[in-house]
């Protein structure tokens, strides 16, 4: 074991530290936290009870992992945050572990959280995501794999963003953004396929192109989102990634981000 530990750091006794942790100057560790093997802990990091943070992290100086979640329903019930491991946390983030509607907060591996970003409450963050710097998301936030969110973001309570979404900097963003494609606009809106970041992992042309047409049917024909959604299953439901397009818009409580010229009615379900 050579783990390093700052002499101004104050480590809590009963932290559990892996391997090859490095922890830098004035940062505080409570008891109860878990930091994995090879992770770095920068200056003036602060990693608070319930931080349980995976292998290889990076965790950079003014940081706080784990704080108090900013929901006067808290009261100081024992819950976590828990990071993933590879993830880069960059400067000055504010990470709030989860209340007793979920217990925890997550970032998952292979992600890249930029300078100012704050996920909130009950939030769950996939893998190989990236936030970019002073993303602002409220409680109960879900940003599935591959995601790509720009800077200077905010996202409203309760939104989910679906996996492989390129979405533009300096948004407000308050309803669901379904997966596969490129958003952005005032108000938030479809702006096409992600076609670069698809072919860029790998998604075959098949997929790629069936994924285009039923994009098509939702936002560019006329019609409504569960008619769309019908004719996309009756026709294309073979692929994987359809089906994953269909249980998330069958699965929004917040309704579908609309077309980019479209009226107010795309985006809502029946109207």
């Amino acid at each position: 074991m050579n783990t390093i530990i700052h002499p101004t750091a104050l480590v809590g006794k009963k932290a559990e530290l892996g391997d090859n942790v490095t922890v830098g100057p004035y940062a505080v560790i409570e008891d109860d936290v878990v930091i994995g093997s090879g992770t770095t802990i920068g200056p003036h990091v602060y990693c608070a009870d319930g931080a349980r943070i995976g292998k290889n992290c990076t965790i950079a100086n003014g940081a706080v992992v784990a704080t108090k979640p900013q929901d006067l329903k808290f009261k100081n019930e024992k819950t976590t945050f828990e990071i993933g491991d590879n993830t880069t946390v960059r400067e000055f983030c504010t990470l709030n572990r989860g209340t007793t509607e979920h217990m925890k907060s997550v970032v998952g591996s292979n992600c890249l959280l930029m300078a100012y970003v704050h996920v909130a409450h009950d939030c769950t963050i996939g893998n190989n995501v990236i936030l970019a710097n002073t993303v602002q998301m409220g409680g109960h936030v879900t940003i599935e794999d591959w995601a790509i969110i720009g800077g200077v973001t905010a996202i409203h309570q309760f939104v989910s963003v679906g996996q492989h979404v390129m979405l533009g900097g300096h948004f407000r963003v308050t309803k669901d953004v379904p997966p596969y494609i490129l958003a952005g606009g005032d108000p938030v809106s479809f702006e096409g396929l992600n076609r670069i970041g698809l072919q860029r992992r790998g998604f075959s042309h098949e997929t790629i192109e069936a994924l285009s047409q039923a994009y098509h049917l939702l936002y560019l024909s006329k019609l409504n989102v569960s008619q769309a959604a019908e004719k996309i299953r009756a026709e294309l439901n073979h692929i994987p990634e359809i089906n994953n397009l269909l249980t998330f818009i069958e699965s929004s409580e917040r309704g579908i981000i609309g077309g980019k010229r479209s009226s107010p009615k795309m985006a809502h379900d029946g109207d």
